[in-house]
């Protein structure tokens, strides 16, 4: 059975692009439901997601584990997985990380850019790694089943969680900064480091991450995708696109700056270009998934290994949560 997995989507919620995500026949999303909010503020956005799951239930339904992907495909919908790009929603309290699973997390970054609590994010001058309450959240987030994501974190603290981490770490939305240095893209020695590990690598389609930003090709696309497979092994590389669909653009200004500036960030848009970048032609919505199929064979791979691209890998890592 192969599966079609995006395990990274922002958007804003609603019913057409729950049927675009079946249209495109993805089997499971993970889905990022806080940036900045605390553990009160998370309890609001289950609340939403409540009502959002009532409304679409026949499209749509809160994943849990592995089997939840092989239900997703048996009953033609799609299963969500809650994400938290940051590590706000548990506070400073050590037993948040158990209560937020309960919730349905199963997916934490341990900073967002910046540096928090946990570890080092990407934008800090200085990285110095994960912090004493860091060791102890990736040791409840293995006990509990929540993986720990280093998708915004700084290098030195990436490599520290997969030394720290006794089960695999996911880094679900970023590139190899081979390809296009940008701050969040990750060094080919990093990457190997993931892959020796067992860890997952989620390819994104987020234009501030490609060659070329929005003009990037199909093909140079998937030549980096063969590239990468070469560092890391086809077999630890997914997508994880990070589309932010339907979103004004005052949600980017709020991923940005949250609660902790007042001085205008642009994080890594522009004073000239302040909003969400437009998505490459070729992948303006997860109907993508198809173009990227087709040019992952014309580069190369083979059936098996574009399968696991497309999901079956995420699909394997999911039976490791």
């Amino acid at each position: 059975m192969n599966f079609k997995i995006d395990n990274l989507q922002y958007c804003n919620w609603s019913r057409k692009i729950f049927e675009t995500n079946r249209a495109a026949g993805l089997d499971a999303v993970h889905v990022t439901i806080v940036y900045h909010e605390d553990y009160d503020e998370l309890l609001i956005e289950l609340n939403k997601w409540e009502k959002i799951f009532e409304a679409n239930s026949d499209l749509i339904f809160l994943g849990k584990d592995f089997k939840d992907i092989e239900k997703a495909k048996l009953e033609n919908k799609t299963a969500i997985f809650f994400g938290f790009q940051n590590c706000s929603p548990i506070e400073d309290d050590i037993g948040l990380v158990e209560k937020v699973h309960e919730l349905g997390c199963r997916f934490m970054q341990l900073t967002y850019n910046n540096q928090s609590l946990l570890a080092t994010g990407c934008y800090e001058k200085i990285d110095s790694g994960v912090t004493n309450f860091g060791r102890e959240a990736i040791k409840e987030m293995n006990r509990v089943g929540i993986v720990v994501d280093m998708s915004h974190s700084a290098e030195k603290s990436t490599m520290d969680a997969i030394e720290i981490s006794e089960k695999p770490i996911a880094i679900t939305h970023a590139n190899p900064a081979f390809w296009h240095a940008a701050k969040r893209n990750k060094s080919s020695d990093l990457l190997k480091m993931l892959s020796d590990s067992g860890g997952m690598l989620g390819l994104s389609l987020y234009p501030h991450h490609l060659k070329e930003n929005t003009n990037c090709t199909l093909d140079s696309f998937c030549e980096m995708v063969a590239k990468t497979a070469e560092i890391m092994g086809a077999s630890k590389i997914g997508i994880g696109s990070d589309l932010c669909l339907d979103q004004p653009d005052s949600v980017v200004e709020w991923m940005r700056n949250g609660t902790w500036t007042k001085t205008k960030n642009y994080g890594e848009g522009s004073k000239n270009k302040p909003g969400f970048p437009k998505q490459p032609d070729w992948f303006e919505d997860t109907r993508g998934f198809a173009n990227i199929e087709k040019g992952l064979k014309k580069i190369g791979f083979s059936d098996d290994e574009t399968h696991g691209i497309l999901g079956n890998n995420w699909y394997n890592f999911y039976k490791s949560i």
